[in-house]
């Protein structure tokens, strides 16, 4: 059974649907208020046994980086348990995650990617209200607490369309997972192994997935991945402007790059016209395999949603080894609906992906299915949203009696900085908190 008590409610519990967010960056100058502050945190950090609460869709939760777990006086040996990627940090992990050109760290938003960034503090909740009542919880740990220094914020919103800025419905797929108590999105998928998402328990492997040391540190935390994401919404509308014949063929080939029409309505189960209310549908929006439509002439292999997600296809080993855990929400002003032209606005989403094994599942992701096409027969082809195209990028869509194929595809995701993070349990920080030098 999982001790959902010792799990940050950030790490298993799906999100709110919309929902706002903040997050805080943080520097520790001094390791004993860092040990202070994760002492306080103890009582402000919320954890995944909240089912009846009613507050339990509004929550504070706090991820360390490498340099962080430094700053705090980490024993050596304990820093050498970790994972090597999170070791490393996501600036070294750059040309492997596609972070080149445009997105490459030189070019981040300060103090992304740098040793300066220790801690994440992340608060979500359904709305503003709820938001500051989390927020709260975070100013009270760090109040008249010296030698720690927020450095870095980003506020989140939902859309008043509720939909991402590209125009999607967002935040559909959810995994299921042994032990939780807490249902996935789609009814066709088994639940996965908490090893995949919680350190301390059996993975899809049949084995504990490698844990820091000692076990009262690493039990029951996860590593995380946050990514802030520029979105070139203008570029897009401009794309399928030139490229499509008509209104209808510009709203058809977004679903097809996406994988689901814009109301959240998949291709894989209406695949000639969108539905809106399928795709508001929580308890059909989600509950579908690609196993019939194997050559992809409803929701074409290259797209994106099917490029990180394959589900059932016989792909690169065993997808149920890639699965990750998606949240993301909108900064950023709208783009007006229908403008072309580019307001110069920074508009995005941040995101966050949470697992065990940042290698084969983040990682592999990124740079195998979503920047790489060999998977799928595709060549060098590269998701054609959130891919590092060039505007020399392509895009198939399987058709009869000859297949579509979309040439010079720019960039529309650009990365603006991310962390790797490592989000402990409750026990964890209480252990963090009892550190001596």
């Amino acid at each position: 059974m999982l001790e959902l008590d010792d799990i940050q409610s950030g790490v298993l519990r799906p999100r709110p649907s919309p929902y706002v967010a903040t997050y805080i960056l943080l520097r520790i100058d001094d390791a004993r208020a860092g040990r202070e502050l994760m002492r306080r945190l103890c009582s402000a950090v919320n954890t995944t046994a909240q089912p009846d609460n009613p507050d339990a869709d509004c929550w504070l939760s706090v991820a360390l980086t490498y340099s962080g777990l430094e700053a705090l006086g980490v024993p050596r040996d304990s820093l050498a348990s970790f994972a090597w990627e999170f070791q490393q940090g996501m600036v070294a992990r750059a040309k492997a995650l596609g972070d080149d050109g445009e997105s490459s760290p030189e070019h981040w938003e300060a103090p992304l990617g740098t040793r300066d960034v220790h801690v994440v503090l992340t608060a979500l909740s359904p709305g503003q209200a709820q938001l500051e009542a989390a927020l709260e919880r975070a100013r009270q740990a760090l109040h008249e607490l010296g030698g720690v220094t927020a450095i870095w914020r980003q506020d989140c919103h939902a859309l008043s369309t509720g939909k991402e800025p590209f125009g999607f419905k967002d935040g559909i797929s959810h995994p299921a997972v042994e032990g939780s108590g807490i249902p996935g999105s789609n009814p066709h998928e088994a639940p996965l192994k908490a090893g995949e998402f919680v350190l301390g328990y059996p993975d899809e492997t049949g084995s504990l997935p490698p844990m820091p040391w000692p076990d009262a540190l690493g039990r029951n935390g996860t590593y995380i991945a946050f990514r802030k994401l520029h979105q070139r919404v203008a570029a897009f509308r401009q794309y399928l402007k030139a490229t499509a014949t008509s209104q209808t063929d510009e709203e058809l080939l977004a679903a097809k790059m996406m994988g689901r029409w814009r109301s959240g309505a998949p291709l894989a189960l209406c695949p000639h016209h969108d539905a809106p209310d399928l795709g508001a549908d929580s308890a059909r929006n989600n509950a579908f395999l690609y196993s019939d439509d194997p050559t992809g002439y409803k929701t074409p292999p290259a797209s994106h949603v099917r490029r990180a997600n394959p589900r059932d296809a016989a792909v690169a080993g065993v997808v149920r080894l890639h699965r990750m855990i998606r949240r993301g929400t909108a900064y950023g002003p709208e783009l007006p609906e229908g403008a072309l032209e580019d307001d110069g606005a920074e508009r995005g989403l941040m995101f966050a992906f949470i697992g065990t094994h940042l290698g084969r599942q983040f990682e592999f992701v990124q740079s195998e299915w979503v920047n790489g096409g060999d998977f799928l027969g595709l060549g060098d082809a590269k998701d054609p949203l959130a891919g590092a195209n060039d505007g020399k990028g392509v895009f198939s869509i399987p058709k009869r009696p000859i297949p579509r194929r979309l040439k010079g595809l720019p960039r529309f995701v650009v990365t603006r900085g991310g962390e790797y993070g490592f989000m402990p349990g409750l026990r964890a920080l209480r252990w963090l908190a009892d550190l001596r030098t």
